[in-house]
C-alpha cells in the first residue's frame, strides 16, 4: 500500500509522464522491498488505470484520454449518487459542518496538491456513512484516475476555485431535499468529463 500510494502521487501530479517505464528492480531498491510488494502496487495501480503492463514492454504509466475521461466521470457520477442516497440518512450535522470546512479548505488552497486533498475529503465525509465498503472503494478508484486530469490542466497555473456545487449539495442536505443533493452531485462530477480541459476558474460550478 505505501508503494502503490507514493507511486499513484507522482503519477497524478505528472512527476511520473504517460509511457514512463516503471522498473520493478529499481523501485524494489528504492523503497527497500523485495518485489512481491511492488508486483502487488503494480496490480493495485493497474486496477486504478494508472499503469498498464504487456509482455516485454514491462509497466509503463498509462496515457489518457477525453473518452476515458468522460467514462470515468459519468461512472463516478452514478455511483456517488447511489452512495449519497444509502449516505443521507445517516448524515448528521457535525458530518455535513466537516464537509463545509473541507470546501472551505479546498477555497482556501495554495495548489492543486491541497486544492485537490479538501475537494476529495468532501466527498469521502458526504459518501462514506453510506458503509458499503465495496462501492466506496470503487469511487476512491475513479476518483484517483480522473484527478490526473485535473492536475494536468492546473499544473502550470493555479487559482482556487470557488466550489458552489459542493455549498448547494450541503444545502440540500441539510434541508432534506436529497435528489435534489444528488442531481447537483451528479453534474458537479460529469463536469470534468465534458471540458475539452479544466480552467482555473470556474464562476458556476467549481471544480471536482
Amino acid at each position: 500500500m505505501r508503494i502503490s500510494k507514493a507511486l499513484a502521487e507522482r503519477i497524478i501530479s505528472g512527476a511520473l509522464e504517460p509511457g514512463s517505464r516503471l522498473g520493478q528492480d529499481h523501485i524494489a531498491e528504492e523503497f527497500g522491498a523485495s518485489h512481491v510488494p511492488v508486483r502487488e502496487a503494480f496490480r493495485r495501480l493497474e486496477s486504478q488505470g494508472l499503469v498498464v503492463s504487456a509482455p516485454r514492454r514491462g509497466v509503463r504509466v498509462a496515457g489518457f484520454s477525453m473518452d476515458e475521461i468522460k467514462e470515468v466521470a459519468e461512472m463516478r457520477a452514478a455511483l456517488e449518487v447511489l452512495a449519497l442516497r444509502h449516505a443521507a440518512p445517516h448524515l448528521t450535522k457535525a458530518i455535513l459542518d466537516q464537509a463545509e470546512d473541507a470546501t472551505r479548505a479546498g477555497d482556501k488552497a495554495g495548489d492543486v496538491q491541497a486544492w485537490e486533498e479538501a475537494n476529495r475529503a468532501f466527498h469521502r465525509l458526504i459518501l462514506t456513512p453510506c458503509a458499503m465498503p465495496r462501492l466506496l472503494k470503487a469511487i476512491d478508484d475513479l476518483h484517483t484516475a480522473g484527478a490526473r486530469f485535473l492536475f494536468s490542466g492546473w499544473r502550470a497555473e493555479w487559482e482556487a476555485p470557488t466550489d458552489r456545487d459542493h455549498r448547494a449539495i450541503l444545502d440540500a442536505l441539510r434541508a432534506g431535499q436529497v435528489e435534489a443533493a444528488a442531481s447537483v452531485l451528479a453534474r458537479h462530477v460529469q463536469w470534468v468529463g465534458k471540458k475539452p480541459g479544466p480552467s482555473p476558474s470556474l464562476p458556476a460550478t467549481g471544480a471536482r
